[in-house]
């Protein structure tokens, strides 16, 4: 038992695409052993390419996400025992013993329970405890923290994502803290390159063979999205702010805003590769904001032609919807551009 790579709540998941994604960049990029998921969210399309290269580049500028491809992807080692001796230790946490921390103080009753917010900080303290007095390593420390995430995640008081929370009273405490299961597992034939960076200029040291692109090209900032998560897995402590209890705002990224085409723009005339493959759905009749994209399909195959022939591949796809759009045919699109090839 315990949580796989897919096994979280995440807005703009390609967890079911990625069959098809996995099919066009086997079938069609040719000669090429290195892949870089630059704006890798939940790391699923990494995870479904494992097998089909040897070095992968993953990138994502949330620290939270940093720290989970660490812990399911890194080759560097990590004890077992360890990890369940800590386990055990935390499965008898009782709520009844526990002191108010900052889980408790600012989430509970809101995005957890009052005893799950408690039990969730004193994991937290307790982890962070053990990295900061060398008793676990970095791997073991991610994998530990990526658990408590995954954990935590199943339990929120949220639609899946942490904009705001559930208005209604929380009746019942559902924690229950289980580990992830690593993906590579001490495995030293594959090359992991895990970063926390801006994307463009992450692709500036960089030349993997296909470049992965997913940006988020409506004004969701995945920063204010997920804050809950990116709080506890930073360990901060920051003052919080408004009725979502958000920090002070960080981590913006241009892509949800009207820069978003000249981010792009730049992002590609810098990619050194062979291949780049980008992601896009087609959010029809939007009548939320926030929902609209801030990057025309024909925006992107402009600029996408520039660096080479680019194809678009298309499959109807059931997207993230808040209430407010219309998705009858949506569909989720795939520019495949072969770098300096261009058509005569």
């Amino acid at each position: 038992m315990g949580f796989d790579i897919q096994n979280r709540r995440y807005t703009g998941s390609k967890q079911k695409l990625v069959k098809w994604i996995r099919g066009i960049i086997t079938k069609k990029c040719d000669n090429v052993n290195s892949f870089c998921d630059l704006f890798a969210g939940t790391g699923v399309v990494t995870n479904a390419l494992i097998n089909d290269f040897n070095t992968f580049y993953i990138n994502d500028f949330l620290y939270s996400n940093f720290i989970i491809y660490n812990a399911f992807f890194s080759s560097d080692s990590y004890s077992e025992e360890k990890l369940f001796v800590l386990k055990r230790q935390i499965e008898t946490i009782d709520p009844r013993n526990v002191k108010s921390n900052y889980v408790s103080k600012n989430f509970g009753g809101k995005f957890f329970s009052k005893n799950d917010s408690l039990v969730i900080g004193e994991i937290r303290e307790l982890l962070e405890n053990e990295k900061k007095t060398d008793r676990i390593n970095f791997r073991e420390f991610c994998i530990l923290l990526s658990s408590l995430i995954y954990s935590f995640d199943r339990c929120a008081n949220t639609v899946g994502h942490y904009d705001a929370y559930i208005k209604k009273p929380i009746l019942k405490d559902t924690f229950v803290f289980e580990l992830i299961n690593p993906v590579i597992t001490n495995q030293k034939e594959k090359k992991f390159f895990i970063s926390c960076k801006d994307s463009n200029q992450f692709v500036r040291e960089i030349q993997p063979d296909v470049v992965y692109i997913d940006p988020p090209y409506s004004s969701r900032q995945y920063s204010r999205f997920y804050h809950v998560i990116e709080n506890i897995a930073e360990w901060k402590k920051p003052k919080l702010y408004g009725t979502a209890l958000k920090p002070a705002p960080e981590n913006m990224s241009d892509y949800c805003t009207v820069k978003a085409i000249d981010a792009f723009r730049e992002l590609v005339a810098d990619l050194h590769c062979k291949y780049i493959v980008a992601s896009y759905n087609n959010t029809y009749d939007s009548k939320s904001n926030s929902s609209k994209n801030k990057m025309e399909l024909e925006d992107m195959k402009k600029i996408l032609d520039l660096k080479g022939h680019t194809t678009i591949f298309d499959i109807n796809h059931k997207a993230f919807n808040a209430g407010k759009t219309d998705l009858k045919n949506h569909k989720e699109l795939l520019f495949l551009t072969k770098v300096g090839e261009h058509d005569e």
